[in-house]
């Protein structure tokens, strides 16, 4: 009987997990079609789902309109700029935190994490300006420091926690044999902690690339990345959306290739320290 009850659990989870699943992937599913489908197509009313007639039309006029590999580089260049950038500030700052706590430590982090909250266009402005004084508007540098700035509240809490689950007493053992600070961070604690550091690497990694409110007031032409790239299929005479799919499933593409092929990574690192 229990069981049974067990059993039927399990497979009730399951279909609740299949569910949310297909709900959240639906809306890629749909800008994926959608880009293999004419403009005509694209808005019938009834939708059409999966029989119409295929064409890589807008994707042949996406490639002729736009240099995809300019974007590309420059999504790859901010967000991996930005994230690596990033990481090589928080793990200092996670180490004091973890392993060297004051009385402060806590009101601090928890002060980081609320400037997340901060609404971005209450400083839009100021940056702007900033920018534009410091000659690095529509750089590549500039918004890479920015990303960098606005994800590293998340970089730091994360590696934080990572590195509260592995003992004191390793690093206590370093300093005896004579590691230097720098040593033990490099040599000791970094190994202990890659799967956390790989999983903060990739979910940054992710959170910059998508960025759009930045990328889109801080670069015109030559530092836009794949979401000014989207938004360019956007215009005053209105959307059109099976160009627009398609500019959004090649800036998806490579991101969705990323996480299928390093979930594991991912999902070890988000829940290291879990089981002791």
């Amino acid at each position: 009987m229990v069981r049974a009850v067990t059993t039927q659990r399990k497979a009730l989870n399951t279909a609740i997990a299949w569910t949310v699943g297909l709900l959240i992937f639906f809306p890629i599913l749909w800008t994926i079609l959608t880009s293999f489908k004419t403009e005509a197509q694209a808005i019938a009313d009834p939708p059409i789902f999966l029989f119409f007639d295929w064409t890589l039309e807008n994707y042949a006029v996406v490639q002729e309109r736009s240099n995809y590999m300019r974007f590309l580089w420059n999504s790859v260049f901010i967000a991996g700029g930005s994230t690596i950038l990033g990481v090589i500030i928080a793990v200092p700052a996670a180490w004091s935190m973890a392993f060297v706590p004051s009385k402060r430590t806590k009101d601090i982090l928890l002060w980081m994490l609320s400037t997340k909250m901060l609404p971005a266009v209450g400083v839009l402005y100021p940056i702007y300006l900033i920018f534009i004084k410091l000659g690095i508007l529509d750089s590549r540098i500039g918004l890479t420091v920015v990303l960098m700035l606005i994800n590293l509240p998340i970089i730091v809490w994360m590696l934080y926690t990572y590195f509260k689950e592995i003992p004191g007493e390793i690093l206590e053992a370093a300093r005896m044999d004579g590691a230097s600070l720098r040593n033990e961070i490099l040599y000791v604690l970094t190994p202990m902690a890659i799967p956390g550091i790989a999983s903060t690497l990739l979910l940054n990694f992710i959170l910059a690339w998508n960025e759009a409110f930045w990328t889109l007031n801080l670069t015109a032409a030559q530092a836009a990345p794949l979401t000014a790239f989207i938004a360019s299929y956007s215009s005053p005479e209105g959307l059109f959306f099976a160009k627009l799919s398609a500019a959004s499933t090649m800036a998806i593409a490579p991101i969705l290739i990323l996480g299928w092929f390093s979930q594991k990574q991912l999902v070890r690192g988000l829940t290291f320290g879990a089981v002791k």
